[in-house]
């Protein structure tokens, strides 16, 4: 299991049972190295060769797959952004602005910046669902900006002007009224 989850969380490409590619490079040569380490620990063997297609046919059904496997990371990426966004506007139909959910709409954006962070460490042949992951990832972050000037609004923001604690001097005919 243990291996299955680092060739999983490396994004390789599964070409048969047990037979997984990589495009060469830095990033994935630590990948290797984790696998290799996952499947030592296990007690098996691993072996890791570079290859290089023959011909230019072979080259671009490798990048198709590879960019295949990236564009399916990228649609569950989306969908998850607009189940944030979605969520948030549930929260503002209900008028629920509490510090908790923000701190779970918060949470849930770091979990998915980081995962796009992978995603496109990843994408090395140029995905084309890649910009559409950026743009949700843009209206995540505006949804989540969004819903915490609102939590901030309704727990901070009279208290602050009740309080005067802005850090703007009180008007004179704020001061006439203490």
């Amino acid at each position: 299991m243990a291996v299955w989850r680092e060739v999983r969380r490396s994004g390789a490409l599964q070409l048969q049972q047990s037979v997984v590619a990589f495009p060469d490079g830095e990033p994935f040569e630590r990948a290797v190295a984790r696998i290799r380490a996952a499947v030592d620990e296990v007690g098996g063997s691993a072996v890791a060769v570079r290859a290089e297609p023959l011909d230019a046919a072979d080259d671009a059904r490798l990048r198709g797959a590879w960019n295949e496997a990236r564009a399916d990371e990228y649609g569950e990426l989306i969908s998850e952004c607009e189940k944030l966004v979605a969520e948030i506007d549930e929260e503002f139909g209900k008028q629920k602005f509490t510090l908790a959910e923000l701190d779970e709409e918060e949470a849930e954006l770091d979990k998915l910046k980081r995962w796009h962070e992978r995603i496109t460490g990843r994408d090395v042949c140029g995905c084309d669902r890649a910009g559409d992951a950026e743009t949700a990832m843009e209206q995540a972050s505006k949804a989540v900006a969004r819903y915490t000037a609102a939590v901030f609004d309704r727990t901070h923001g009279a208290a602050e002007i009740e309080n005067n604690v802005t850090g703007e001097p009180a008007s004179d005919e704020a001061e006439a009224e203490l």
